[in-house]
């Protein structure tokens, strides 16, 4: 059976060293499959449609040994076992430019050419906050984390963080023990082993209530240079971002840098002068950072109404006006997930005879809950307070 680009793009996403930039320099060449087979070839060159690789020059040495490395590497991929990797963590795939992919993303001006995830893309339909800070916090670090983290998540926005040890893994902690909006992890590995040990318990509560993302395939393991790179994910998701802990030059400062590029609020919580976790906080005060004194500073930040009162209730899931599958479009649509399938694929799952399924998926694309094209069906990312249809 064909294999769908994503399948493609995720094998040339596992190629080593290969980051956003190279990415996009191999699919210059053409689709992910026929990249894919001009690879295995040893057909690719060191300079393409768009000019030498990324990081390197035209008659750099360096270059051309790089590109015959993936040729050799691309004989040891396979992009049917990677594909059926996802299947089996339950890992989502939506390529740059599909109908599932996340609209928060789409409009990053440096947005992932393809993404991977846990949980429901659709839950990135709140204001959302990037709570970051570093590994080494101090208790007052973590209690400020797991505080903002759990009213933030109280007030309906969802905090945004890398599964990191320290800051990251405490505000999530909070957002979890809120119960309100969903939380949201960007990690730099794939989602097989997307962070930490110790948090990888965390890790499957956030997906389980909230979504966590990569733009990894599973296998791939985090290297240092990938958690700057995977940084500017939090900043695009972010509407802002509050650093709680940071020495001067700190991973978090990457995530800081990203944020201001994209005109995101970016605020700071002060700390004490002879704490050197507070070193680039009190910093980035200095140099005209937001203080935040609270979760109020950050709701104020981003416009957003105050937390919510004691005993009271938040919209977890603001509505969808798309009209509720029901019968057999409702088992066809839970058979979908969220990576491209066929009609026999969909068929065998939702255990519906092949008519059933064309029927039950024209019913799904007209109140734009599928997309059917090239033999694929996927499914149609959601726009908060918009029905029948996508951005």
């Amino acid at each position: 059976m064909a294999l769908p680009l994503e399948a493609h793009l995720a094998a040339l996403a596992s190629l080593r060293d290969v980051g956003p930039a190279r990415l996009r320099w191999l699919l210059a060449h053409g689709t992910p499959a026929h990249v894919w087979g001009e690879l295995r070839s040893g057909r690719l060159g060191a300079v393409g449609p768009v000019g030498p690789l990324p990081g390197r020059s035209a008659d750099d040495p360096n270059g051309r040994q790089q590109v015959e490395a993936w040729c050799r590497q691309s004989h040891e991929i396979d992009p049917r076992e990677i594909w059926r990797r996802c299947e089996h963590h339950g890992i989502g795939v939506v390529a740059l430019g599909s109908a599932a992919y996340p609209v928060a993303l789409a409009q990053d001006p440096d947005p992932p050419t393809v993404v991977f995830h846990l949980g429901d893309p659709d839950r990135l339909v709140h204001p959302r906050v990037a709570i970051v800070g570093t590994r080494r916090a101090t208790g007052y670090g973590l209690r400020t984390a797991r505080q903002l983290g759990q009213e933030l998540a109280a007030a309906g926005v969802s905090v945004v963080s890398g599964l990191a040890l320290g800051v990251d893994a405490a505000a999530h902690q909070g957002a979890l023990l809120a119960g309100g909006a969903p939380a949201v992890a960007v990690v730099a590995a794939g989602l097989d082993a997307p962070c930490p040990v110790r948090n990888r318990a965390l890790a499957h509560d956030v997906a389980r209530t909230g979504l966590v993302l990569s733009e990894l395939p599973p296998g791939v393991a985090a290297s240092p240079w990938r958690f700057p790179v995977r940084n500017r994910i939090i900043a695009a998701l972010a509407h802002a971002v509050v650093v709680v802990e940071s020495a001067g030059a700190g991973g978090s400062m990457h995530t800081v840098r990203e944020a201001m590029d994209r005109d995101r609020p970016v605020l700071a919580v002060p700390g004490p002068i002879d704490s050197r976790a507070s070193e680039g906080t009190n910093e980035l005060i200095s140099d005209g950072a937001l203080v935040c004194g609270g979760v109020a500073d950050v709701l104020a930040a981003i416009g957003h109404v105050g937390p919510r009162e004691p005993g009271s209730s938040v919209d977890a899931r603001p509505e969808d006006l798309r009209p509720v599958p029901t019968g057999e479009a409702a088992a066809v649509l839970e058979g979908l997930s969220w990576r491209p399938a066929t009609v026999e694929q969909l068929a065998a799952r939702a255990g519906l005879d092949f008519g059933a399924v064309t029927a039950a998926l024209g019913v799904l694309e007209r109140d734009g809950w599928v997309r059917h094209s090239s033999g694929w069906v996927e499914r149609v990312a959601r726009v908060p307070g918009v029905g029948g249809g996508t951005a």
